[in-house]
């Protein structure tokens, strides 16, 4: 049995619960904060059997999309901020998935 980490955007979350319990798997969600953008994430922890690992990372990353976000300088460095810098392109989004062996599983 394994143990799936996954962390997306809060933007993806929903669309993937639903595709999650859809196909059979069973998820936790919990709110997360992180990233140099501070972004609202969903971490989802998803046990599953070895075999069926595949399964869900392939439908982690059919629903979980990088988008381009605009942001300016001075939200990265806040030492930046006497300069008027033009806002820069960087990616967000995606998942970022933590697969781990699990030793023992019991549910009450």
């Amino acid at each position: 049995m394994k143990l799936i980490l996954a962390i997306v955007q809060d933007k993806d979350s929903q669309q993937l619960q639903s595709k999650l319990v859809k196909a059979g798997f069973r998820a936790t969600q919990l709110p997360s904060t992180g990233g140099f953008l501070k972004a609202g994430n969903c971490t989802f922890i998803i046990g599953v059997e070895d075999e069926k690992v595949d399964g869900a990372l392939e439908i982690i990353k059919k629903n979980c999309h990088t988008r381009s976000q605009y942001v300016t300088p001075t939200f990265l460095m806040p030492e930046a901020a006497s300069s008027l810098a033009e806002p820069i392109e960087v990616q967000v989004g995606g998942a970022t998935c933590f697969i781990l062996p699990v030793d023992k599983f019991v549910r009450f």
